[in-house]
């Protein structure tokens, strides 16, 4: 065979640590040297691990892109009704010490805007993935069309908040804001959680 064969499990690790750096410093400051001696490697691990540059900032953008959604899901746990549901990803995403990942979310997202193509899989991902919850979240009895639109707005509202507490530091205002928004999901036939559900919660 020629060259090494890829060790998954150690490129996974790395990845989360290239993920960590760059939420820390951002992805304009991703390259080969300063990413290596933060993670105690050479650049041609890195190299050998990754491919290219373009190779590494496609796999931090899927894997960041990954854990956002991961993170949020586990919070809202297994079918918990569509309030239930954003509520724990508004939680999770507003938390101080989410902020640094989220304003990195965003970084990425403006550019990926201005160079589509170079990030399609991010955009084809970024907002495919949060419908198919959301929509699975209200139930099976919701029409089809209905579920989408009220996942369409749920899902702009939450960025459009977050985006607003990330310029603005205004946590009280936002969170008053988000609270109202939240209400109006809890009053839903959609937001609601069944008898079942009630009783667990």
């Amino acid at each position: 065979m020629a060259g090494r064969p890829v060790d998954y499990q150690r490129r996974a690790e790395l990845l989360d640590a290239v993920v960590d750096y760059t939420v820390e410093h951002g992805f304009s400051e991703l390259s080969w040297r300063p990413v290596a001696a933060a993670l105690g490697v050479s650049p041609t691990t890195l190299v050998h691990r990754f491919g290219t540059k373009e190779q590494m900032l496609q796999a931090v953008l899927g894997r960041l892109r990954e854990r956002i959604f991961q993170a949020t899901s586990e919070a809202a746990g297994e079918r918990p009704g569509l309030a239930t549901a954003v509520r724990a990803v508004w939680e999770r995403a507003s938390a101080p010490d989410q902020g640094a990942e989220f304003r990195l979310f965003f970084a990425v997202y403006g550019r990926a805007l201005q160079a589509p193509r170079q990030f399609s899989d991010f955009l084809e991902h970024v907002v495919a993935d949060w419908m198919d919850a959301l929509r699975d979240a209200q139930g099976p009895d919701i029409d089809p069309a209905t579920a989408t639109r009220t996942a369409t707005l749920v899902i702009a509202t939450i960025r459009g908040l977050l985006l607003d507490l990330l310029a603005t530091g205004d946590r009280d205002r936002v969170h008053d804001a988000a609270e109202s928004f939240l209400a109006t999901l809890e009053g839903s036939p959609s937001g609601r959680s069944t008898p079942e559900q009630s009783t667990l919660e």
